[in-house]
């Protein structure tokens, strides 16, 4: 049992077979001349990429800040947790951040099954003590909906928004036969509503599907769920899923002669999915990046003409802050700009914008208004942000992206450059 600072009450919270004891606390706000806020991650396994990505981003805006004096005066903390991307983990450090830990807020939650079972707990813990999940790593449908959203501010566009733009470009050139491939969990099946949605408005349906476990890594065949799909004679391909297993199941495809254009929504982590397959590419002479196209919810990191990008790329040049190595426990190789590390800056810079909103005074009973106030404000992106009392999603844009040389660029540059 996990015990907090001031008892309330405790609460069983039940998630299939583990209960947790759970210690509801009235709690503090601030640690001396220290903002806490708690993430909960994946560090380590197949996805780890996302984690630590997002936490670099976050944490190269935030020591910029910190360096110049903080937030009247004081620093802000991220109190980080390896949860490998399974759900158990990240309900035990929810609670360890909130009664342990005495956090603000919590802070890049990274993905669906993992936020969602949390969900019920964050709602315990909302109504009892002001504690709300800013911009979790997800576009998934529970924690924009009763009776989770009054606890959760996103900034990114859902999943359904980016499925939306896919489905739409897709149709756009044609191709109608759309199959679908995703993780078979809480994730994988929000993405696969909303590709069934999005098809519906047309009048179509996907032609075949195939699907695959999470925690699925690079060197796992994907074989049978190419086949599986191949059956279905489609012309597209839309993916929800982790880098690891989407890389996967790309290579398996081309290998088969299967060169149709396969597309991935933001969560793949376009950067590292393209660092597997441009490898493998170099081992086997094949181009295996041709015909891939993902939806991001942040512009591409090489327009420096926005002047959030260009402040991204100085700061994470600069600082090159990475998580601590007992935290990710082995080598990583960071990217040296990434659409999930601009993500996490573009996170922390709205946070930022939140606690100067709340003036020295950062009790949680201020945060919801201080947030649904915001309204057209400027993060340096050319979309402003809005929040409000029903609107707990700061951003609707959509970018598609797609591969040249090498890395990704924004599909309408590309298709510009061929005409």
């Amino acid at each position: 049992m996990i015990t907090g600072r001031f008892l309330r009450r405790i609460f069983v919270v039940f998630m299939g077979t583990t209960a947790a004891l759970v210690a509801i606390g009235s709690g503090t706000v601030c640690h001396g001349k220290e903002i806490r806020v708690g993430m909960s991650a994946a560090f380590t396994g197949p996805t780890r990429g996302l984690g630590i990505e997002l936490y670099r981003g976050s944490m190269a805006y935030l020591t910029h800040v910190n360096e110049n004096g903080g937030v009247f005066g004081r620093r802000i903390e991220i109190v980080a947790y390896d949860d490998g991307y399974n759900p158990i983990p990240t309900i035990r450090n929810t609670i360890r951040l909130v009664e342990d830990d005495d956090v603000l807020m919590l802070f890049n939650y990274v993905g669906t099954p993992t936020v969602t079972r949390m969900l019920p707990l964050l709602k315990i813990y909302g109504a009892r003590r002001e504690l709300f999940l800013f911009f979790p790593f997800s576009g998934a449908q529970p924690q924009r909906e009763g009776p989770y959203a009054e606890y959760v501010f996103n900034l990114r566009a859902s999943y359904s928004q980016e499925i939306q733009g896919l489905v739409d470009y897709l149709l756009s050139k044609g191709r109608s036969r759309i199959a679908v491939f995703y993780q078979i969990d809480a994730y994988g099946r929000s993405g696969w509503e909303a590709v069934h949605k999005s098809l519906a408005r047309k009048g179509l349906r996907p032609v075949g599907e195939a699907t695959y476990y999470r925690g699925t890594t690079y060197g796992a065949s994907m074989e049978p769920q190419v086949k599986a799909i191949r059956a279905s004679s489609p012309d597209s391909i839309i993916s929800i899923g982790a880098y690891a297993a989407c890389a996967a199941f790309i290579r398996d495809s081309r290998d088969s002669g299967l060169n149709i254009p396969i597309a991935n929504v933001s969560f793949v982590d376009s950067e590292n999915m393209l660092k597997l397959l441009l490898r493998t590419g170099q081992e086997t002479g094949r181009d295996y990046t041709q015909n891939l196209i993902n939806s991001q919810v942040v512009p591409s990191h090489e327009h420096t003409d926005l002047p959030a990008v260009a402040e991204y790329r100085d700061l994470i040049v600069r600082y090159e802050v990475m998580p601590p190595k007992s935290l990710i426990k082995q080598d990583y190789e960071p990217h040296k700009y990434s659409p999930v590390s601009l993500e996490g800056f573009l996170n922390a810079k709205v946070l930022v914008e939140i606690l100067q909103r709340m003036g020295p005074d950062f009790h949680p009973k201020r945060i919801k208004a201080v947030v649904e106030s915001i309204g057209d404000y400027d993060l340096g992106i050319s979309v402003p942000v809005n929040f409000g009392p029903t609107r707990h999603q700061g951003l609707d844009e959509v970018f598609l992206t797609t591969v040249e040389e090498g890395k990704f660029v924004p599909v309408g540059e590309r298709e510009k450059r061929q005409e």
